[in-house]
């Protein structure tokens, strides 16, 4: 789309898929060039199916490192298509469907990834879910509570949690924060709240498993067009989606995943810990 233009009207179910997306979103396939920067990495992304979790997938694979993906089974079709690009780097994609809103199936998505790659370097908590097909506060159901806070938060405390156990010298956890930690809309309220608190997360976090030589970051996008915006936002706002980003549109997948590289190698970022690095054409991550 050109600047300060949206996107067609459309839309989904959450959680959404790639393939009915017009225009279809743009993971880096043709343009993300890798030099290594991750050679030997074993890396576990939430929500690697789709969107950003698609994009820092293929730009990991480039950069050298195998992959897991954990996402949820009716995502099967974007997985296996994120699994083919993986693996035409000839990079190995551990596929693994799953509810993270369940405890259990957190911490095995953890013990499948070190059990099948033989290790855990990196670990991108990357699933997140919003709803912003809703006028007011009164309109959040406790069923809605439970569904964003388990998969924004408590899954984000269980796989770290586990991850842990297996993370040596030189691992690295980068979360996915959001612009709407600094710059919340009212129909995100309960998904805004998870977002500030996971930028809380990843400086205390930092501060605990530093002398463990683990380095904790956040990336915080602004408007990036993946899956969830046609399953979770009204046809009307998907039309000026993004067109009040200083930039004047939206970002894409592959805009955000080089964020997550940098946070990753070792070698371009030996000495970030517990920062959160705003991707989000313009607007403020302070």
């Amino acid at each position: 789309m050109t600047e300060g233009q949206g996107f067609p009207a459309q839309q989904q179910q959450p959680p959404g898929l790639t393939a009915p997306m017009e225009p279809r979103p743009d993971h880096g396939e043709s343009t993300y060039r890798g030099t290594g920067k991750l050679a030997g990495k074993h890396a576990l992304i939430t929500g690697g199916d789709s969107g950003i979790g698609r994009a820092v997938a293929l730009a990991y694979a480039r950069e050298g490192a195998d992959v897991a993906i954990a996402y949820l089974a009716e995502e099967q079709p974007d997985a296996d298509e994120t699994a083919k690009l993986v693996e035409a780097e000839g990079k190995r994609c551990v596929q693994l469907p799953c509810d993270l809103t369940q405890e259990e199936d957190c911490r095995e998505v953890v013990r499948r990834t070190v059990a099948e790659l033989g290790g855990l370097d990196v670990l991108v908590n990357n699933a997140g879910y919003q709803m912003a097909r809703r006028d007011s506060i009164a309109d959040i159901t406790t069923t809605d509570l439970d569904r964003v806070f388990k998969t924004n938060l408590y899954a984000l405390f269980w796989v770290t949690q586990t991850a842990l156990e297996h993370m040596g010298s030189g691992g690295a956890i980068i979360n996915n924060s959001s612009i709407q930690a600094f710059e919340p809309s009212t129909s995100l309220l309960d998904y805004a709240s998870t977002k500030a608190a996971i930028n809380n997360f990843t400086v205390n976090l930092a501060a605990e498993v530093g002398e463990r030589g683990i380095r904790v970051n956040a990336v915080a996008p602004g408007p990036i067009w993946t899956p969830l915006q046609p399953a979770t936002q009204p046809e009307s706002k998907l039309e000026v989606f993004g067109s009040d980003a200083p930039l004047g549109r939206a970002g894409q997948p592959r805009e955000v995943a080089p964020a997550f590289v940098f946070l990753a190698s070792d070698a371009d970022a030996s000495y970030v810990s517990g920062t959160v690095l705003g991707v989000t054409g313009g607007k403020p991550v302070f």
